[in-house]
């Protein structure tokens, strides 16, 4: 992994804030009026659930980062501004959690995110 062509965007730094979980470097991620579409189950791709700018995105990443699961990258793709991983989360009674996101970027920063994510039932 490195950073992403021409963005500035450091794809090292996003796998070590996954995997700590560290939800502050997570969040300097993310521009001002970011906005992250997530789809699942629950959430469909005709209603996703919608986050809109830093204060929404840092609510998710406060209650996501502290619940008692492992974080890991599987894989990363960067090119210009997109970037595209994996990550695979493990809940103590082994649940599992496989997200898929696509990002877009501005001046290096996340502006729009999609997640697709699919759980253990």
């Amino acid at each position: 992994m490195g950073t992403a062509t021409g963005s500035g965007f450091d794809t090292e730094t996003l796998r070590r804030g996954i995997e700590g979980p560290n939800e502050q470097t997570l969040l300097s991620f993310y521009a001002d009026d970011a906005e992250i579409r997530i789809v699942d189950r629950n959430t469909q791709p005709s209603h996703p659930m919608v986050l809109h700018g830093r204060a929404e995105i840092a609510d998710m990443l406060h209650e996501l980062c502290s619940r008692d699961m492992t974080h890991k990258m599987e894989g990363c793709v960067a090119e210009g501004d997109q970037v595209a991983f994996s990550e695979s989360c493990e809940y103590p009674d082994g649940v599992r959690v496989l997200a898929e996101s696509m990002l877009q970027l501005r001046d290096g920063k996340i502006v729009k995110q999609t997640m697709v994510q699919a759980w253990d039932e």
